[in-house]
């Protein structure tokens, strides 16, 4: 048991670069012409919505929680508690930092609409947070139902995603949207957990591909589900907010596709020089997640010096997104120094 799995360790990796590449590219930090300090957030898919199909691809969180119900599989089997520490000290030393300059953007004056997107940008990736602990904590109870129906397991609350998604036209009251979000994603989580049980086969994965494709096409062309997998202002609804039939689809034939390449994934990453850099951003997965949007917002505040420059502080239309490309390795540079200082402060 103590062996580490790599191929899932590269799942949840690749799971965390996707969220934050996505983040990083629908973020738009949008300067005011006529008063440069106002900041506003906008989506680049309200402007170039032919671009939903990337979200398909770069929206890993059912990955994520896959891979979560699997390592939370493996330290039940091994009876080893989940370590909190990791989760917590990456959360008080962001809080430590942003806390505080909240509090002095305030006092020095700064438009409220600057610091509500600072507010948003910082805190609302942290969400999942509360998701994954609360099936971390179920986890004693999903391994028992797992371990007498299998994967089978993860149909159950499909169901209840059904019944949410008959409602979103008419709206959804704030307590269902956030109950439904664990139910959601413990789809995901039960495929997990069945694999660390060994009761999710390689074969699974041609079912789950073909399902979660022929399904999620059958939800946008024949349901009108909205396209991208991300909210995007103007559309009926977010699949993310709860997580929707069409999120679950989309999961499952991520999920299927990492079955059928596990095997290769798991040659591939036997490689020394493969598999350090994985290895790395795992370590540093939690630090990762928290200071990522840290790191665009210190690039647009820097920016600002230079006024509204393409693809960080203008309009998220056009030659946006082909601009934006240009700022990713910028902002990986300032995520790589924010993670490194962050370890260090939370020792």
């Amino acid at each position: 048991m103590s062996e580490r799995d790599r191929t899932v360790d590269a799942l949840r990796g690749g799971a965390i670069a996707g969220v934050v590449l996505g983040h990083w590219l629908v973020s738009a930090v949008v300067s005011d012409p006529y008063r440069s300090s106002a900041l506003h957030g906008e989506s680049p898919l309200a402007h170039t919505p032919w671009l939903a199909p990337v979200t398909w691809f770069l929206q890993t969180l059912g990955p994520f929680f896959f891979a979560a119900g699997y390592a939370a599989g493996r330290r039940a089997q091994a009876g080893k508690p989940l370590r909190l520490a990791r989760l917590v000290v990456p959360l008080l030393v962001l809080a430590a930092v942003w806390v505080p300059a909240m509090l002095l953007l305030g006092v020095i004056g700064v438009p409220e609409s600057t610091r509500d997107l600072v507010w948003a940008l910082v805190t609302q990736p942290l969400w999942f947070l509360l998701v994954y602990l609360l099936l971390a904590a179920l986890t004693r109870v999903l391994r028992a139902f797992v371990r007498r129906c299998g994967p089978w397991a993860a149909l159950v609350p499909v169901a209840p995603v059904v019944v949410v998604d008959l409602l979103r036209p008419h709206g959804l009251p704030v307590w269902l949207s956030l109950a439904a979000a664990p139910v959601a994603w413990a789809v995901p989580h039960l495929l997990g957990l069945a694999m660390a049980e060994g009761r999710l086969p390689r074969k699974a994965g041609a079912v789950l591909v073909p399902a979660g494709a022929l399904g999620g096409a059958a939800l946008l062309l024949w349901a009108g589900y909205p396209a991208s997998a991300v909210g995007v202002p103007g559309d009926r609804w977010s699949n993310l907010a709860p997580p929707s039939l069409f999120t679950l689809a989309l999961a499952a034939a991520q999920v299927g596709v990492f079955l059928l390449v596990r095997p290769w994934l798991a040659r591939t990453f036997r490689r020394p020089r493969v598999w350090t850099p994985v290895s790395a951003l795992n370590r540093s997965a939690m630090a990762v997640y928290c200071w990522h949007q840290t790191a665009l917002l210190l690039v647009s505040f820097a920016g600002l010096l230079a006024g509204r420059l393409p693809g960080l502080l203008d309009e998220p239309s056009g030659a946006w997104v082909w601009h934006r490309l240009y700022w990713l390795p910028v902002f990986a540079l300032v995520l790589a120094v924010l993670t490194r200082l962050s370890r260090r402060a939370g020792g």
